[in-house]
């Protein structure tokens, strides 16, 4: 039986489980390579019975499915992937399964990007490389300062923590934010978004996408934003209009934006994003750490032995 993980961008996925368990019955090979060719992913999927994916790297919709007739098992890493056609794979008798994820390294790369923009680190640092000025930024200090948060989930709840650690003011907003769950958290419930935009200095997503989500960060938000405000977003490009944040940074509405999610990924060469002012952009690295991907694939090795055993865990379709 031959199993196949896609995406593996780092090529770590093998050395992160004990892949051997499954031997001899399962031959596992991992690619690191992205497939934007159709004709070429097919290919390379086309004997397999086993397939493991990276989050919504590569999407899984009917026509793929159709596709791939020797498939019997799919794999994400994730409890949730808007990229599979759940019902596609039910009628093509694929039996989709997840892994856990760990909230702790979004977390921590969201106050990357915070800490990078707030101190202009990649500034400074590419004139200290090419023998630049010495100082040229004034920074922001945390301290004192407002962080508002619009999801309070289990990232966002660390977010707060860390936040609160920095001396910030912590408040937070969402459509079912309730006055318990942000007392728990320590957070300032803010009765709207507006008021939320209007108080913050460093705002920060956490939120699912969906279609009350989709560009809650709009025209209107920027405008309703500090002109010294930071904007972070490490969940999903599609709850900030890229083009409003576009035109926010190009015309400094905004100190800054930190983003790591993009509506098309990889980014392509020629996206204004990669010359955008203003923006710390990193390559969609939220959950690309090593705790993560240890978690993400040794459950992925218990799916398949559970599944091989005739049982089946973390079914993403049932």
């Amino acid at each position: 039986m031959k199993c196949i993980i896609l995406d593996d961008y780092q090529s770590v996925a093998l050395s992160c489980a004990d892949w051997a368990v499954l031997q001899p019955g399962v031959e596992t090979h991992a690619i690191s390579q992205h497939f934007n060719n159709r004709e070429e992913l097919v290919s390379a999927l086309q004997a397999a019975e086993i397939v493991i994916i990276m989050r919504e790297r590569t999407p899984f919709g009917a026509d793929l499915f159709a596709r791939l007739p020797n498939l019997k098992l799919l794999i994400t890493s994730g409890m949730r992937n808007a990229a599979i056609d759940l019902q596609a794979a039910s009628r093509h008798g694929v039996v989709v399964c997840g892994t856990a994820s760990g909230s702790e390294a979004p977390a921590e790369l969201s106050w990357a990007l915070i800490l990078g923009l707030a101190r202009h680190l990649v500034t400074e640092n590419t004139a200290l490389r090419d023998n630049g000025p010495w100082q040229q930024t004034l920074g922001m200090t945390l301290h004192g300062k407002t962080l508002g948060l619009i999801g309070l989930g289990k990232i966002g709840e660390q977010m707060a923590r860390i936040g609160q650690a920095f001396g910030m003011e912590v408040c937070g907003w969402s459509q079912n934010l309730s006055e318990q769950r942000a007392a728990e958290c320590g957070v300032r419930l803010m009765p709207d978004k507006a008021t939320l935009l209007q108080h913050s200095d460093v705002i920060s997503l956490h939120l699912v996408l969906s279609e009350r989500s989709r560009h809650i960060i709009d025209a209107e938000a920027f405008g309703q934003m500090k002109p010294t405000a930071l904007l972070i977003n490490t969940s999903r490009a599609g709850l900030v209009d890229q083009q409003a944040m576009i035109a926010a940074l190009s015309e400094k509405r905004i100190a800054g934006a930190g983003v790591d999610v993009f509506d098309r990924e990889p980014l392509p060469a020629d996206s204004p994003l990669r010359t955008l002012p203003g923006l710390l952009a990193t390559p969609h690295l939220g959950y690309v750490a090593d705790t993560n991907y240890q978690r993400y694939f040794s459950q992925a090795v218990e799916n398949i032995q559970a599944w091989l055993a005739g049982k089946t865990i973390r079914r993403l379709d049932k």
